[in-house]
């Protein structure tokens, strides 16, 4: 045998194991794609029915969407109408209410003033009384110069 036919047999030999591992390749792909076509044939048929129930479920969404909406602007038209009647009634019997309580402050200080006989400590002691005669004030003829010495002493 010569060179030349011994190279052309390695030739075919290695040809030969190319075209096998090719074949084994191709067989193989094959077998892979016909897994994945049955499983994405089974993704569409699952997938269809999935896709309704969805749909289903958005449209229920919206719904209750919806509901809640209404719900939300009836609950802020109630709040507007209620802070509408609270000033209303504010401003109706605050001012009322407020006199009230004033009247009924000063009483309760006009009794406490009349059982103690004294004033009241935060407030300010009185200047004695005095009659007013053209111009000049002179001490009251009910009181004499003592109690006017006691009452100067007090306020110092």
């Amino acid at each position: 045998m010569s060179g030349g036919e011994v190279a052309g047999i390695l030739v075919a030999v290695f040809w030969a194991i190319l075209v096998s591992f090719l074949a084994v390749a191709l067989a193989r792909l094959a077998q892979t794609l016909r897994a994945t076509t049955r499983l994405v044939a089974d993704v569409t048929e699952q997938a269809v029915p999935l896709l309704a129930d969805a749909s289903a479920a958005v449209r229920s969404a919206q719904t209750q969407i919806d509901r809640v909406d209404a719900i939300a602007s009836d609950v802020q038209e109630v709040t507007s109408n209620a802070s509408a009647l609270s000033s209303t009634v504010a401003s109706t019997f605050g001012g009322p209410l407020v006199k009230v309580a004033a009247f009924g402050y000063g009483v309760r200080r006009a009794i406490g003033r009349k059982s103690t006989g004294t004033p009241a400590a935060d407030e300010p002691a009185k200047p004695s009384r005095r009659t007013v005669i053209v111009g000049r004030t002179v001490p009251s003829a009910r009181r004499g110069k003592q109690a006017q010495r006691n009452n100067r002493n007090k306020r110092d």
